[in-house]
């Protein structure tokens, strides 16, 4: 029997390599002469980086760069020198981890470092940039990121604006130059900037960039906005968005995953002309994982909590569907399930595990033997 085992990880307790290893276990214990191929997948979230540089024998760079509140940092992404991209994920620059002594300031944070881990990136020879798009504790819309690009934004008196909540002010955009082009002739759209490369963004989410479903009254309670901040930014992102469509002459504030990363995904296309694809579709493309499943017998996948949520892009979702595809049979094994039969009936069985995060790597084990007892029957 041919099993692979495709997971995602569970948030805060095991990285999905770490799953997939605890499933094999269990099921080796009970079907040993089974073969096993471990795949652990991503959906553009944390992690992602990870799942890819593991598939495609990537290495960990490190360039300087800044927090989401300037604090200088080291940021760390992958390196594929098989054919020359990086994989970044925005939350090493502009997520918690990035934050110094963890302070959050939705007012004040941007995601300029992004924008320098791009620049590194691009000054290493990339040819593509895959960037997982998550985990931000930003609600720029990507301003700070185009700023380290070069892009720099002015009021109507001309004064340059270099902090977030001044953008409500923006009236102009001047962009970077691009390579050969002199300023004369260089359009307004050319919004490349310096990146003349290829941006593939992996997003999870598919708000827009605006209003009751956008970033800001999203995303932004979870990033400790007050209800006055909330009113701020969002007049903050439609002066942006609104000032990109006049200066640039593109408009992306409706597509879907526009709102991702606090308007990240708004920022990647306006400012860098980024492609935003869902991200398990990224990663499974990169780790080839549609014809891992196609020489299987049976596809294990699982995550930390099964949900309503899990049908909106998630990592097992996408398993499912690819399986499905090629007519194998696959199940879950997850952290907590919620009541949901739609979810449920995605797959052919659902573990449980319940218990607690210091006993997941046994609990792990214990639910993917019984999934093992019932392959062998």
């Amino acid at each position: 029997m041919r099993i692979l085992i495709a997971p995602d990880k569970f948030k805060g307790s095991l990285s999905a390599r770490q799953v997939a290893e605890n499933i094999a276990l269990g099921v080796r214990d009970v079907i040993p002469d089974a073969q096993i191929e471990i795949a652990p997948v991503a959906d553009g979230g944390e992690g992602t980086a990870e799942v890819i540089c593991k598939a495609r024998g990537g290495e960990w760079v490190t360039c300087h760069a800044h927090g989401p509140l300037g604090n200088p940092i080291e940021a760390r992404y992958v390196w594929l020198s098989e054919n020359a991209s990086a994989v970044i994920e925005i939350s090493e620059a502009a997520g918690l981890r990035a934050l110094k002594d963890g302070v959050r300031d939705v007012l004040r944070a941007n995601t300029f470092g992004v924008g320098e881990m791009l620049l590194d990136g691009a000054k290493r020879g990339a040819r593509e940039i895959i960037v997982g798009v998550g985990g931000s504790v930003t609600n720029d819309g990507g301003f700070g990121m185009a700023r380290a690009l070069g892009f720099r934004f002015f009021d109507q008196q001309d004064n340059e604006i270099e902090k977030t909540v001044d953008l409500i002010s923006v009236v102009r955009i001047e962009a970077p130059v691009a390579a050969g082009v002199s300023p004369a002739r260089q359009p307004a759209s050319a919004s490349g900037g310096p990146l003349q490369i290829r941006i593939a963004a992996a997003c999870d989410v598919k708000n827009p960039l605006l209003g009751e479903n956008g970033a800001t009254r999203t995303f932004g309670p979870q990033k400790g906005a007050t209800p006055d901040e909330l009113e701020i930014l969002e007049r903050t992102l439609t002066r942006l968005a609104d000032t990109v469509t006049r200066e640039l002459g593109c408009d992306f504030r409706s597509n879907p995953g526009a709102g991702a990363a606090g308007g990240l995904g708004f920022g990647l296309m306006s400012f860098c002309r980024g492609e935003l694809r869902p991200g398990f579709d990224v990663v499974a493309d990169v780790v080839e994982l549609e014809e891992k499943i196609r020489s299987a017998d049976v596809v294990i996948t699982g995550e930390g909590k099964l949900d309503r949520q899990t049908l909106e892009g998630k990592a097992p979702a996408g398993v499912a569907l690819l399986a499905r595809k090629f007519g194998k049979r696959v199940f879950a094994v997850v952290g907590r399930a919620a009541p949901d039969q739609q979810v449920r009936d995605t797959f052919d069985g659902v573990y449980e595990l319940g218990g607690s995060i210091p006993q997941a790597r046994e609990l792990l084990r214990e639910r993917a033997r019984e999934l093992g007892s019932t392959l062998k029957h």
